[in-house]
């Protein structure tokens, strides 16, 4: 038996880029600040909106598969804070960007590719290995962020149990 690979990593992969999704699409207007948890360095580090943005830089930096060169679009920035918070809006088009870059890039994903090695300060999977830990870093702040939601009372959170089709929401 043959597996497709490919598939069943993008049909879980894009599963954890939903969910988060959902737990952004879910946040009111008055959630979008709110301290999910303190940080020491920067309050604004432990938002809402900070917490949507650390994710999609990681996962757009991550699909890169080095820092080397690395930028976010515009308005995104690294190294410091925004004046103000991004917006949802904002958010939801990098949301929307990673999320096509992240299968596009799986179902290109050659056996060598797969294989070639990343170079971080904290560890140097291959490729293949860092777009795992890069899905289990999304799923945990997708939970992060929707227990925060239903913790101020917000519904409509569920499991996603594979991808959707882009025109599905």
């Amino acid at each position: 038996m043959q597996v497709d690979w490919r598939a069943s990593t993008w049909k879980q992969f894009g599963a954890a880029i939903d969910m988060f999704g959902d737990a952004i699409n879910l946040c009111p207007e008055h959630l979008w600040t709110v301290v999910v948890y303190t940080d020491p360095d920067d309050e604004r580090f432990g938002q809402f909106w900070f917490i949507a943005y650390h994710t999609l830089r990681w996962l757009d930096l991550f699909l890169n598969g080095t820092k080397e060169d690395f930028k976010p679009p515009a308005p995104f920035i690294i190294g410091a804070l925004p004046e103000q918070p991004y917006t949802k809006d904002q958010i939801l088009a990098y949301l929307s960007a990673c999320r096509q870059k992240c299968q596009s890039t799986i179902e290109a994903l050659t056996d060598e590719k797969a294989q070639q090695r990343c170079v971080f300060e904290w560890m140097e999977p291959s490729f293949l290995e860092l777009q795992l830990y890069c899905m289990r870093h999304v799923q945990e702040h997708a939970a992060q962020l929707s227990l925060v939601l239903g913790q101020h009372g917000v519904t409509g959170m569920d499991w996603i149990a594979s991808a959707r089709s882009e025109n599905a929401r």
